[in-house]
């Protein structure tokens, strides 16, 4: 493309707080300029008010704010905002309206049912994007083929589908009128099965269109991609975000004679791809500030260290953000940003922190950092608005920042120097709480200085950097010290040394431009045209003309695009993807076969089943051979070659580099050091200036520093985050080399680490009925085993009287010995659920059983691994026993079972190898100490909570005795008495008075109980504590032995861990007045036959509590787990979803009302077996202080002859074509007078946190959604 000599090229970025401006002026030389992103008292827009000062230095001539800008001297201008995301953030978007299929109204609201943060019991929920729901009379299913289907129809994906019912645009023509009347002008239509049949879509959008609405998105135009839950919340987005846009450009082009007619614009989108403005939509805008800074490093970093890999850690005033890049962008198509998940190409740019702007706070003896943060306004302590204490004011208490470099934009007038006084001051007061702790703790510390506490808050912040990034790189099979670390933004400079050394890395790459980085690679980047399609292939010779013809397709449609916008040939390049999975597996992968030339035996675009193989393997482990390959879309990636060449290389100087000014500067050891910049170059680092005028730290070993086995609250913080990752890291490669669906993608597992006692240190993810239940298992088996422990051999364990849950959750537990010692210095341990391990039903978990030998095998203590041999012989055997019991099956699938046993104890082996390294750094005593301190960490925490809640009952004149009971179904109470002390914060949790054990599988073995007991504790801290052993140390529980509680060892038990634990909550928090009771259910589903299986859970109503209502369609306490999307359910099962929505007034009424339960309605299309496990069909869920309980559930199956039969709380039923299973869930309980007025709330406001998003917090989402 050519480009026009003796004119300016502008590349924006408008950032959240500043805006950065990079312009390439006639001649080649390069101008930069950083101002505000907001000033309405100087300019009504950055961006144009940076081109404006630009031409007007350049000129030499005034240019009058109030004129618009003459662009005959404009070449170009490309831009990167955030006014997508702040509108997202913010919810300032377009009025909108929701179309969907009728049935669905509910459904985004509902989205996954899985709630976002596991220990809030208001259940915080972002608002929807859309006003009002109309639903859409019209229905598209699969097609099957049943007697009296109509004619099938033919989708995009090459799947035949049955339109059931028309569109009826007659009965719609009148609703969409009434949505005019009330000012809404932007749509959203989501129809089920649109991604590969869209017809009714574009009839309801030719409507719209023609009755006036301003905008309309189709979910089949936005992403036509399966799985109607993100494709909605997709269209919704754009068509919340695209007019806010599109006003922001008019706006825009305003200040500008002609409206830049003439200039090139274009927006930088967030898949890393320039777009003209014409085509820059709301749902592809989110990510469009920082996918410019990956572009940046890409082109810059990546090509000057040689081709090595690169981590790009951009960490600015509010945010952190992580991401990678070595050859080629790493995409995401699927991301949530303000809790809403779109389905879109997005650069994996992860937010892991809040930037500078993370508060600090000193909490039961932990040094906290974020995840609140103070935000833009009114920022850090030093921007003298009166904001709190945080990361930027630590730096710049140690000298690491300097007042001088900032510009004077501070205070209520905006302009005034950063204030280090006020940092200092913010600061004290914290010091004042840590060496108050310090100087009243069992073994008494000296007091630390001011500087001490503020270099311990940046150390501990480093280290929960660091945990996202080895999650990152070691999510795909990467080692981050084999990574350059790419620093930009304005505080990465403070903390790029310490981050590298910490993850081993050994070199830091500042780029001269680092701080506006964004906008250098919105210069660099290419202009980007993308065509997707969905797909249903299978990936086979048989297909691969097919798959060539469509690839052709869609690559003509990028080059007439790129062609449009005048890019000749010759500058346009293509690449093809197809996103391929096993059969039978969720786990897709857009790959590319750009490194893998086509053969004989792939199609002409690549051999794209070998980087399939490939990527599978580096990213997983392992292969699956013998298992077809399945296309579920194709796409083709278009680029016009664009970027500017930088010509502004600075002139070589040679001697030293000159001193601007020496500061003081806090480091552990030397206390003064040489501070040119905010750039910090650490002791053992050194530094050189490159020839283009970058800045390489080369990255030294850290001086060796003594610690101590007494307790320093810094270090504290710091192995906190080191015992965290190990457990995460443990979970990693579990993930990655587990067979199964149930660990690889639904991420059903617990990974552990423990003391030398057995006594719980960390543990990650957090799934609650997992939650301190490992525990006991652990602690039973050095009991059981007493010497008979050796190095090289590895437990299996399930059985509840050994701290079980359930049988199908398998832990393996390696005890580890250390050189020296003669017994095990600590133990690490994973717990899986195995898809089948035996017994009387698939999925062994039975509706029905009456004794333990009906679940499936047993294993109290067994030898996996002894002497470094892995038992496969006597494990398989162990696994097939079952089927030697009447009525029984042993294992349905062993292959899977010895795999993911094996992945267990690959898991457990990195653990060790983690422990090893941490012993290496600061020996045994030293390590094993701080297990005892994180231990007792949360133990203060939970007696300062007790202790709390004592005090606060004794001033109102309240007996320290609270109770509570409620019942099962069939009657069995479960009774609570607990006595609290206040002056030792301890309690005892007498559970006496609970029905005895009974003839069915509602029993729950001990460990559920101590699960469901941290649970609550965690939930009534209230804030995030380290969850292990220390919980429970204030603690003593009582259970009656025989009870429903703590039942014999044969008794059946499945039952108990998924309907009997919710009890136990919902009494232990009715008890301490914390809430009303939620649904009290998981409503389990099973559905099978000779070909298939099928099982869910689904959600009811949340509980009210003091400030919040409950909230509507979600799971609760001990379950988590996230639902089938509509579509892969209809698509993979045969049933159709006649109805997902809300159970309108079966929330309890109250002063805060209880959340509504769901009403699903499942029409079968094969013979198979419904198995229903469900709870709260007798005995409704409570309601407190006065509060209305919530509606009972139902479970209805009506028969094709119109016979209608409430099947009861269990049972399992033979179901046939044209039967109907209705479920209708229990709501939650409501809390105060239903007379007394509510507050005007939806949801009790939350601290400001940063918005985290990326891969990594995808992967955290799915695992606590168990």
């Amino acid at each position: 493309m050519g480009v026009p000599e003796g004119r300016f090229h502008f590349a924006i970025d408008r950032g959240g707080t500043f805006t950065d401006v990079f312009a390439q002026c006639p001649g080649g030389h390069v101008r930069v300029l950083k101002l505000l992103s907001e000033d309405p008292a100087n300019y009504m827009d950055a961006p144009t008010e940076g081109i404006r000062r630009i031409l007007e230095q350049e000129g030499g001539m005034p240019l009058p704010r109030d004129q618009p800008l003459d662009t005959s001297r404009i070449a170009s201008i490309r831009m990167g905002t955030t006014v997508a995301t702040n509108a997202l953030l913010e919810r300032r978007g377009e009025r909108l309206a929701l179309l969907v299929t009728r049935g669905f109204r509910d459904l985004l609201h509902v989205g996954t049912q899985a709630r976002q943060d596991l220990f809030d019991l208001a259940v915080p929920m972002p608002e929807m994007l859309y006003e009002e729901v109309l639903e859409v009379d019209e229905r598209v299913v699969l097609y099957r083929g049943e007697p009296g289907a109509g004619t099938p129809v033919k989708g995009c994906t090459g799947d035949l589908l049955e339109v059931q019912q028309p569109v009826d645009l007659e009965a719609l023509r009148g609703k969409l009128e009434g949505l005019l009347s009330r000012g809404i002008r932007s749509l959203a239509v989501v129809l089920m099965h649109s991604y590969t049949w869209a017809q009714h879509e574009q009839q309801v959008g030719t409507l719209a269109r023609e009755l006036g609405f301003a905008h309309v998105s189709l979910s089949s135009e936005t992403m036509p991609m399966v799985r109607i839950v993100p494709r909605g919340h997709t269209a919704c987005a754009d068509a919340y975000l695209t007019p806010t846009i599109q006003r922001y450009v008019q706006g825009f082009r305003r200040g500008f004679q002609g409206q830049l007619k003439d200039v090139q614009v274009l927006f930088m989108r967030s898949d890393g791809g320039l777009v003209p403005v014409d085509s820059f939509s709301g749902s592809r805008a989110v990510l469009s500030g920082p996918a410019g800074g990956v572009v940046g490093y890409a082109a810059t970093t990546y090509r000057v260290e040689g081709g090595h890999p690169v981590i790009g850690f951009d960490m600015g005033g509010t945010s952190t953000d992580v991401s990678r890049y070595a050859g080629e962008f790493e995409h995401v198509f699927e991301s949530s940003t303000a809790g809403v998940t779109l389905q879109a190409p997005q650069l994996d740019i992860n937010t892991v922190a809040a930037g500078g702007g993370s508060r600090l706070f000193f909490r039961s003896g932990l040094f906290v950092v974020g995840p609140e943060s103070a935000g833009a306004h009114p920022g850090p302590a030093c921007y003298r608005k009166g904001g709190p204490v945080t990361v930027t004011d630590a730096n710049l208490v140690l000298g690491r920042l300097l007042p001088a470099s900032f510009p004077c934009i501070f205070g209520p007038g905006e302009d005034q120097p950063l204030s280090p006084e006020a940092s200092r001051k913010a600061l004290e007061a914290v010091a004042t709480e840590v060496n108050s702790f310090l100087t009243n703790a069992p073994c008494p510390a000296p007091p630390l200085s001011l500087e001490e506490v503020a270099m311990g808050f940046v150390r501990v912040a480093n280290e929960a950097m660091c945990r996202p990034i080895r999650a990152l790189t070691q999510a795909r099979g990467h080692d981050p010290s084999a990574h350059v670390l790419a620093c930009f933004g304005g505080a990465g400079g403070q903390h790029a040394c310490a981050i590298a050394r910490a993850l081993g890395m050994d070199t830091v790459h500042i780029h001269r431009h680092s701080g506006l980085l964004s906008a250098l690679g919105l210069a660099l980047a290419d202009v980007v045209h993308e065509a997707q399609e969905p797909c249903a292939l299978p990936y086979t010779p048989e297909t691969f003309v097919q798959l060539d013809q469509r690839l052709s397709r869609l690559e003509e449609q990028c080059v007439d695009a790129l062609r449009a916008q005048g890019f000749p040939r010759s500058q346009i390049s293509t690449e093809s993807f197809l996103h391929l999975r096993y059969q039978g597996t969720d786990c897709a992968l857009m790959v590319s076969a750009h490194q893998h030339p086509a053969t004989a035996r792939s199609p002409r675009a690549g051999d794209f089943g070998a980087a399939f193989v490939e990527r599978y393997m580096r990213e997983f482990g392992f292969v699956i051979p013998e298992r077809p390959v399945v296309v579920d879309d194709v796409r083709v990636r278009g680029t016009g070659r664009s970027g500017l060449r930088l010509e502004d290389v600075p002139n070589a100087q040679s001697g030293p580099p000159r001193v601007d000014k020496v500061t003081q500067c806090f480091f552990e050891g030397p206390i003064c050091s040489p501070a040119p910049s905010t750039i910090l170059v650490e002791p053992g680092c050194q530094a050189e200036v490159t020839e283009t005028g970058d800045i390489r730290i080369s990255v030294g070993a850290e001086a060796p520093s003594t610690v101590g086995a007494q307790l320093d609250p810094i270090q504290l913080s710091i192995f906190s985050h080191r015992f965290m990752s190990i457990a995460e890291q443990m979970g990693r490669i579990l993930q990655r080399t587990a067979i199964s669906t149930n660990i690889k993608e639904r991420l059903d597992f617990s990974c552990a680490l423990f003391g030398p006692d057995g006594g719980l240190v960390s543990n990650a993810p957090h799934i609650p009925v997992h939650l301190g239940a490992m525990q006991e298992t652990v602690q039973f088996q050095i009991q059981h085993l007493g010497a008979d422990l050796h190095p090289g051999d590895v437990l299996l364990s399930n059985h509840p009287s050994a701290g079980g849950s359930h049988l199908p959750d398998l832990t393996v537990i390696t005890p580890v010995f250390w050189p020296g010692q003669a017994r095990p210095v600590f133990y690490v341990a994973s717990r899986g659920h195995h898809a089948d391990i035996g017994g009387i039903t698939p999925g062994s978990m039975p509706p029905h059983s009456t004794a333990l030998q009906q679940e499936g095998a047993v294993f109290l203590s067994f030898k996996l691994v002894q002497g470094g041999v892995f038992q496969e012989e006597a494990v398989t055997e162990a696994l097939r026993a079952p089927g030697k019991i009447p009525g029984c099956s042993g294992t349905r699938n062993l292959h899977d079972n010895l795999s993911d046993l094996r992945a267990q104890v690959a898991a457990n082996q990195k653990g060790i190898q983690l422990v090893g390294e941490l012993i290496g750094q600061y020996g045994l005593d030293v390590v094993q100490a701080y297990m005892g301190h994180i231990q007792a960490n949360a133990e203060l925490a939970v007696r300062d909570m007790l202790r709390a809640f004592g005090s606060s009952r004794q001033a109102r004149g309240l007996p320290l005795e609270v109770s509570a009971d409620d019942h099962l179904d069939d009657g069995s109470p479960i009774r609570l008495r607990v006595q609290i002390n206040p002056s030792q914060g301890s309690a005892v949790f007498d559970f006496s008075g609970t029905g005895p054990e009974v003839f069915g599988n509602l029993n729950a073995p001990r460990a559920i109980t101590l699960s469901a007991l941290i649970y609550c504790l965690r939930c009534l801290v209230g804030r995030d504590i380290p969850l292990n052993q220390g919980c429970l140390a204030p603690v003593r529980v009582v259970i009656p032995r025989g009870s429903i509680l703590d039942p014999s060892p044969e008794a059946a038990v499945v039952g108990g861990n998924v309907l009997t634990s919710q009890r136990v909550v919902d009494v232990i928090l009715g008890a301490f007045g914390a809430c009303a009771a939620s649904q009290g259910c998981m409503n389990n589903v099973t559905l099978g036959n000779a070909h298939m299986g099928y099982y869910e859970t689904v959600a009811g109503g949340a509980g009210a509590g003091p400030g919040w209502h409950g909230r509507s369609g979600v799971h609760s306490h001990m379950t988590n787990t996230r639902i089938t999307d509509p579509e892969v359910l209809e698509s993979r099962y045969p049933v159709i979803l006649r109805r997902f929505e809300l159970r309108r007034g079966s929330g309890g009424r109250g002063r805060f009302r209880g959340g509504d339960g769901v009403i699903r309605e499942l029409l079968f299309r094969e013979e198979a077996l419904l198995s229903v496990l469900t709870e709260r069909r007798a005995f409704q869920p409570y309601g407190l202080l006065g509060g209305e309980p919530g509606a009972r559930g139902l479970n209805l199956l009506i028969r094709k002859d119109g016979r209608t039969v409430n099947l009861g709380g269990k049972t399992s039923v033979p179901v046939y074509p044209g039967d109907v299973f209705c479920l209708h869930t229990p709501g939650g309980g409501g809390y105060g007078d239903p007379e007394d007025p509510a507050p005007p709330l939806g949801s009790p406001s939350q601290p400001l946190a940063f918005p985290e998003r990326g891969s990594v917090y995808e992967y955290r989402r799915a695992q606590e959604a168990v």
